[in-house]
């Protein structure tokens, strides 16, 4: 069974931690940023099934052109069942007229990115500050 999916922002703290800590995402020691973040996001992608919170996704945008997906997050016991490609598929979907749609993949991440159109950005090197404890 597919969870139901849906461009929405209502999710609760409780909720999202659940989900952040059983992938085991630094972003959950920051609950008040965390919740904030993704509730001022420029798009949130959530499924859910039977009620309960599964998976989460944003997209960061200047509105015209750019996009940015910085979260997308499917809980552990329901990975593999194509609820990362329905949640991104409502995401690009919203973004389709869009000139530049960028995220930062690792892992067995970049498979899924690739099965999804995303490739390599040529010679570009990902940089960061990063403060998380995950990568």
């Amino acid at each position: 069974m597919l969870p139901a999916v849906s461009l929405s922002d209502t999710i609760g703290i409780e909720e999202v931690l659940e989900l952040y800590r059983a992938n085991i995402w630094s972003s959950a020691e920051k609950p008040n940023e965390l919740l904030a973040a993704l509730r001022n996001s420029h798009a949130l992608v959530t499924a859910r099934l039977n009620g309960k919170l599964v998976g989460i996704g944003n997209a960061i945008s200047d509105g015209y052109l750019v996009v940015y997906f910085p979260h997308m997050l499917v809980h552990p016991d329901h990975q593999r069942q194509g609820i990362g490609r329905l949640m991104m598929g409502r995401l690009l979907e919203r973004y389709r007229d869009f000139h530049q749609f960028m995220l930062a993949a690792d892992g067995e991440a970049v498979q899924f990115y690739e099965s999804l159109g995303f490739s390599r950005a040529g010679r570009t090197v990902p940089m960061w500050v990063y403060a998380g404890t995950e990568h």
